[in-house]
């Protein structure tokens, strides 16, 4: 009997364990994000109600001095509550009360602060690397079709297809998005610019989609001090345009609802990251998960969308501009219609990602 109930047990956590690390750590990400929020209200003297981890009921709360700090059900959020806010408040230290360009700072901190997670975390996964990649050809396979067509040893990959290559991420994610395996590159060559057009490389085809065959190797440098913190600011700007990129790619049909991840379907993956992670034990992969995650969710509130930090900030900029602010009645309208529309793509997306749950697919 106890062998019988030690095996269940063992069986069932392990299933649970990387669920709850995915879980935590997109908490983290969340928590980093409201901080933002928080701090620079504390710092501004605006009256904070509450601070927030999750969405839903309550599970248990401290009520501090000013702030109520509270932990809720759904771990698929998070928010800071303050006063004057979202309605009228006579209070001192009410947010409607303090000067646009304090408001504007508190709105957009959040999205700041997961930005510098996500290079913190690009720092942390340089530092503790081997070898750092550059975007320099080191060598290349044998029988390499991309040879053939102009690629050199010791080429620095400056642009593919017009796009500026910040980091080695740059040189997968960019490729990838082709549809032919065919580039027009950019590279350094003994200190000069080199156009190469038509660019080749041998491609496969994978669940019917092409696959680019990377038949070059590029140069690996020692981290140092240095080398971390440069290449870390190049890493987070390819993550950053991936985002955009990515978002592009859905906007113009490239991507479909399939593709995308919500809270569900993000904590599954970080899950399965982690376990593989623990397996192999190179935590390289979950980092990199939880840098684009953290930069995404900064990115991604940025952007001028109604309910938004993004669509907050943009109504201030036109109060900034005209001096005036815009009725309150028309701005907290457009807010609640864009969040009823996020909303409703959270639930469309949550249940496509529950779906594939259902059905057995993986993410990764």
């Amino acid at each position: 009997m106890k062998t019988l109930l030690s095996f269940s047990f063992a069986s069932v956590w392990g299933k649970a364990w990387p669920i709850i690390i995915a879980i935590l750590f997109f908490g983290l990400i969340i928590l980093i994000h409201e901080f933002g929020h928080f701090i620079f209200a504390k710092l501004f003297k605006v009256k904070v109600n509450e601070f927030a981890l999750g969405m839903g009921p309550t599970l248990f709360k401290i009520q501090g001095k000013e702030t109520k700090y509270a932990v809720r059900l759904f771990p698929i959020g998070g928010f800071v509550s303050m006063e004057g806010e979202d309605e009228e408040s006579e209070d001192e230290g009410s947010f409607s009360k303090k000067p646009v360009w304090q408001r504007m700072i508190i709105v957009i901190a959040g999205a700041t602060f997961n930005l510098i997670l996500g290079l913190i975390i690009c720092c942390i996964i340089l530092g503790t690397s081997e070898l750092i990649s550059t975007t320099q050809i080191y060598g290349f396979d044998e029988n390499a079709v991309s040879s053939q067509y102009g690629l050199e040893t010791g080429d620095k990959i400056v642009r593919i297809d017009g796009k500026r290559v910040y980091s080695s991420y740059d040189l997968s994610f960019l490729m990838q998005r082709s549809k032919d395996g065919v580039f027009d590159f950019v590279v350094e060559r003994d200190g000069k610019k080199v156009e190469l057009d038509g660019v080749k490389f041998a491609t496969t085809e994978t669940d019917g989609r092409m696959t680019i065959i990377y038949d070059f190797i590029v140069v690996g440098i020692e981290p140092s001090f240095g080398n971390v913190v440069k290449y870390s600011f190049g890493e987070a700007a390819s993550i950053s345009r991936i985002v955009y990129l990515s978002l592009f790619d859905l906007i113009t049909g490239q991507y479909g609802l399939s593709d995308l991840s919500g809270p569900v379907g993000t904590v599954q993956i970080i899950a399965e990251v982690a376990q593989d992670s623990v397996k192999h034990y190179d935590f390289n992969s979950l980092l990199t998960i939880m840098a684009l995650i953290t930069i995404n969710i900064g990115l991604f509130n940025l952007l001028p969308i109604p309910a938004l930090d993004g669509g907050r900030f943009f109504f201030m900029l036109i109060e900034l501009i005209f001096r005036k602010p815009v009725p309150a009645k028309y701005e907290n309208l457009i807010h609640a219609a864009g969040l009823v529309l996020l909303l409703i793509f959270m639930a469309v997306v949550s249940f496509s990602d529950i779906w594939k749950l259902i059905q057995g697919k993986t993410y990764l």
